[in-house]
């Protein structure tokens, strides 16, 4: 398994991070691509257009959201990390503050914890 030292050479490019919110209430686009068909296009997509790095968000946090349990950010981002992992090959986050679901997130191929 590579290090994220051995994917970025840091001193010779700028990354550049595609967001792929899978949440229904999410503030940034909505819940667009909270099935895996939608998803894995956009991804393409955000690939096609130079992203390095796809970052999985799976919790909303925009102004009076509704926190969810870590078993359902885990149910709702596991499934897309293994996806992506599978079918592109680019380096995938999750974006999350609980130690739990970065576990998961682990045992599911992500290869950064933003």
């Amino acid at each position: 398994m590579k290090t994220v030292r051995e994917m970025f050479d840091f001193d010779k490019k700028t990354y550049i991070m595609g967001i792929l919110n899978v949440t229904p209430d999410s503030f940034s686009d909505g819940g667009s691509w909270n099935n895996i068909n939608d998803a894995m296009n956009h991804a393409e997509e955000m690939i096609k257009q130079g992203a390095d790095i796809i970052d999985v968000g799976g919790e909303s946090t925009r102004p009076g959201y509704t926190m969810i349990s870590d078993e359902e950010k885990i149910q709702r981002t596991a499934p897309y990390i293994q996806a992506l992992k599978e079918k592109f090959d680019v380096p995938v986050s999750i974006d999350t503050y609980k130690p739990i679901v970065a576990e998961a997130a682990i045992k599911s191929g992500v290869d950064i914890i933003n």
